[in-house]
């Protein structure tokens, strides 16, 4: 399928490693040109550097960290510096730090609604008019399956990622007029660093070995495993594409059936 996003301009927040990293290289696999942004700009610069080399996207970075108060205004900043506007937004940020309801210190919930919610929002806000009007955009958050299936364990993600569920349903009614789509994708138990650290941070709670922490993890999944980067950056770039134009106002779950809710 030709997703028709060739030379359109994408952000991908937190793309270092990991998901954002993955939907990065989707995206740019599919001629877009990434701006890939993060804490390392040594990892941004060998990511663009890969990227750049496979084609046929071109891929640039900004050194960018969504706990800083400056995070807006550098990625604004650079998107108008660097491709005169953005297309497609990939809301994306690191996952908080596990604990239960009892380890939610007021101190860790405005750090973590900053990075997690606070920033992702007024960004967008930022990169909104240019997208209407051009009369097309594609924003994608990337959420957890916690917003619809709270997960042992991560009281703080459990907490605040479902407040970007309110907001991305919410302003999908609010700009589908205007040619732009907003959706939340949910990743499963998808094999990335912070899944290996979750799934270490279980065997040390439950006296286990990470290897069994894993096999039951993946009985539990109906496909039987963790999906891949690969798996979800391919669903990330389809919602990011102009055939998924009717498409918006959705939560998309990527989890191999594990969430049981309908």
């Amino acid at each position: 399928m030709d997703l028709a996003i060739a030379g359109k301009r994408a952000l991908v927040l937190a793309s270092s490693r990991g998901l954002g990293k993955g939907i990065a290289v989707a995206l740019a696999r599919e001629g877009a040109h990434v701006l890939l942004c993060g804490r390392s700009a040594e990892v941004l610069e060998a990511n663009c550097k890969a990227i750049n080399a496979e084609g046929p996207g071109r891929a640039d970075w900004v050194q960018a960290d969504l706990g800083d108060e400056s995070f807006v205004e550098t990625l604004a900043k650079a998107v108008s510096e660097k491709f005169g506007g953005v297309d497609i937004l990939v809301n994306n940020s690191g996952g908080p730090t596990p604990g239960t309801t009892e380890d939610m210190s007021e101190e860790k919930l405005a750090t973590y609604f900053n990075s997690m919610v606070l920033r992702i929002i007024t960004l967008t806000n930022r990169l909104l008019p240019g997208m209407k009007e051009r009369g097309w955009g594609r924003i994608l958050t990337v959420a957890s399956s916690g917003v619809i299936e709270p997960i042992p364990g991560l009281a703080l993600s459990n907490t605040l990622r479902p407040a970007l569920a309110g907001w991305s349903k919410t302003l999908a009614s609010e700009v589908a007029q205007y040619g732009i789509t907003s959706n939340l994708l949910l990743p499963g138990s998808i094999m990335t660093d912070r899944l290996k650290s979750l799934d270490t941070a279980a065997a040390e709670r439950s006296g286990r070995s990470v290897e069994e922490v894993r096999a039951a993890s993946e009985k539990a999944i109906p496909v039987r495993r963790y999906g891949t980067v690969e798996e979800f950056a391919a669903t990330a770039a389809f919602l990011c594409s102009t055939p998924a134009s009717y498409v918006t106002g959705s939560l998309i779950r990527c989890d191999g059936g594990a969430a049981r809710s309908v």
